[in-house]
């Protein structure tokens, strides 16, 4: 470990309990976005706390939820900037909660909160090692700026015009994003330097002006099996998207994504064991199923509706049917051309009836995987966990990184402090005290060498 850095370290680890009770303190104030939930008090608890770095801090104002803008300009060569959230998920179903979500329990050495994982125990990591290293050394190594949104977990609505707004908050060097998780639990590290995108839609199919007895169904049309033969067409039984024209536009992997494909560890066997999946869709496993993961587009009913569903029969014809679909993009696809293709695609069966309604589209996204701050992840990964990461060239999720970095020629990377059973988004969210704390060294690290390497 460099010499320069273990001051730092030693830091952090004797303050741990001062950090740990910091991000008790964070979980503790509710953040629904979803449901106004407590969204004033965490953006002036966000502002309070950047602004004790010395930092110039201020809450600039959005249709929705303010962005928390925070910068620390010592003069340097380098900026780097550090992105996160303060909104949470809502925290239902709260029955299943073993302890209540905004009261934040520590046992067998986890903190069970939400955003604990997601995304306040990242927020904090790069709080607490500016924090670290401004009280060993005093004078940072490059220029810092947080931005924090408080919209994350319903889309970022705001984050696009806030981009476009304010082009020098978002001028940087370089973006550590946040999230980031284990492949399994004391795992590596994982390092993603891009991400697909999203195209997410809703299908709406209405038959007739109300619903009607189940007796006229031999000449009457049913709005649930219109959707379902329209939705039939969209997917085979392989998983192969149908969608006239839906692959043309894709870029396939390089050799460089390929070899990083080779080396990710990758553990199918306890992930389906960890989630209770008895297969993988078309039995993959090894490099295929990395693949498909990683470079391959989807198509995923995320809900369906329609008719009675309530409990014991009800005998009628559904007049009106909806389902909600995401896509996942990768590298040349475009979310609005998919909307446009699905809708060409149905048209040319028979239903344009259909209706398609857009509720939000991000493109995909990658670094530069020479960049610095690139290179000063994956430098110090192996350093700080003792193993080497896991390195995803191109991640399997999407975040606002492409639609907020890449018009913008920005490198970005993401790592965190959660892990594979983090529940984020779910019931019980948690991290390990023990990656909190390491992912502060790390972010602490990166910094360091983002500001001061060749």
């Amino acid at each position: 470990m460099d010499q320069h850095m273990e001051p730092v370290f030693a830091y952090i680890d004797a303050h741990s309990e001062e950090y740990i009770d910091l991000l008790k303190k964070f979980c503790s104030q509710p953040s629904v976005a979803a449901q106004h939930l407590g969204m004033v008090e965490m953006a002036k608890l966000v502002e309070d706390q950047v602004s004790l770095l010395g930092a110039k801090v201020q809450q600039v104002p959005t249709d929705g939820n303010p962005v928390v803008y925070g910068e620390i300009d010592g003069g340097k060569p380098w900026t780097l900037t550090f992105y996160n959230h303060y909104d949470v998920q809502p925290p239902e179903p709260l029955d299943e909660w073993i302890t209540p979500p905004f009261e934040p329990d520590i046992r067998d050495g986890r903190i069970y909160a939400r955003g604990a994982a997601d995304n306040k125990g990242s927020f904090l990591s790069r709080w607490c090692a500016v924090d670290a290293y401004q009280k060993v050394y005093g004078d940072l190594p490059c220029n810092i700026k947080f931005i924090t949104e408080g919209e994350e977990e319903i889309g970022s609505p705001n984050l696009d015009p806030f981009r476009i707004a304010h082009p020098d908050m978002v001028r940087t060097d370089g973006i550590v994003w946040e999230g980031g998780s284990k492949d399994i639990n004391r795992g590596p590290l994982q390092i993603t330097m891009g991400w697909k995108g999203l195209c997410y839609v809703e299908l709406r199919c209405r038959a007739a002006k109300g619903d009607m007895h189940s007796m006229n169904a031999p000449i009457v049309p049913n709005a649930a099996w219109r959707l379902v033969w329209a939705l039939r067409t969209i997917k085979d039984e392989n998983d192969h998207i149908t969608i006239d024209h839906f692959y043309d536009d894709i870029i396939p992997p390089t050799e460089e994504d390929m070899a990083y494909l080779e080396q990710l560890n990758y553990d199918g066997d306890r992930v389906r064991a960890a989630n209770g999946i008895d297969h993988f869709i078309n039995n993959l496993s090894g490099i295929a199923l990395k693949e498909k993961l990683l470079y391959e587009p989807t198509a995923n009913i995320a809900g369906i509706e329609s008719g009675y569903t309530g409990e014991g029969s009800k005998t009628v014809i559904p007049s009106y049917a909806f389902c909600k679909i995401d896509f996942r993009l990768v590298q040349g696809q475009d979310a609005d051309r998919v909307v446009q293709l699905l809708r060409e695609h149905l048209d040319r069966r028979g239903f344009q009836d259909i209706e398609i309604i857009q509720h939000s589209g991000k493109n995909p996204y990658r670094a530069d995987t020479k960049s610095r701050i690139v290179r000063a992840a994956l430098r110090n990964a192996e350093k700080i966990y003792g193993m080497k990461p896991s390195i995803y060239r191109n991640g399997a999720g999407t975040t606002a990184m492409g639609s907020f970095c890449g018009p913008e020629g920005i490198d970005a990377v993401s790592f965190g402090i959660d892990h594979m059973e983090s529940q984020i988004h779910a019931p019980n969210e948690n991290i390990y005290l023990e990656d909190y704390i390491n992912g502060i060294k790390m972010t602490a690290a990166v910094m360091y060498d983002f500001a001061t390497m060749d």
